[in-house]
């Protein structure tokens, strides 16, 4: 059964809420396409499904990964400054090696004016490495 790529994205970033694994988790069912929430957190509406007893089974479940697994954390970041920012490069990887670097980044695209370019170039990434993810895990994508 199909899923839309709007439904795998909106998993893809519940799944990615907060900074601890596990506290977020989004399943798909490989054979329906039904898209199932869970999170240690019962205060978020709508977003504690009753999971399925076999939810464990991989061959008819996936969770949806994090965003390390797919090189769009510092990876993607490294790629957007190498392209488009080239001389900040060496600045940018400086800065990746400490506490706070995201937010040191964020700082320098907006100096440079350049936060709607990233968050083009994040959202190209990040569809792209949705899809080649379903691909791999036989959950076929709809728009």
């Amino acid at each position: 059964m199909p899923v839309s790529m709007g439904d795998i994205a909106q998993a893809f970033e519940f799944a990615n809420t907060g900074g601890n694994l596990g506290e977020f988790l989004a399943f798909v069912c490989k054979a329906t396409g039904t898209i199932y929430y869970q999170t240690d957190f019962p205060d978020v509406a709508g977003m504690n499904d009753e999971l399925p007893d076999d939810i464990d089974d991989e061959e008819k479940y996936v969770a949806l990964p994090d965003k390390r697994e797919l090189g769009l954390g510092k990876p993607l970041v490294l790629n957007f400054a190498r392209e488009f920012l080239p001389d900040d490069f060496d600045d940018v990887c400086d800065c990746f090696g400490r506490r706070g670097a995201y937010q040191k980044f964020k700082s320098l695209l907006a100096r440079r004016g350049a936060i709607d370019q990233w968050h083009a170039f994040e959202a190209k990434a990040t569809e792209q490495a949705l899809r080649d993810w379903c691909a791999l895990h036989s959950i076929e994508i709809v728009g």
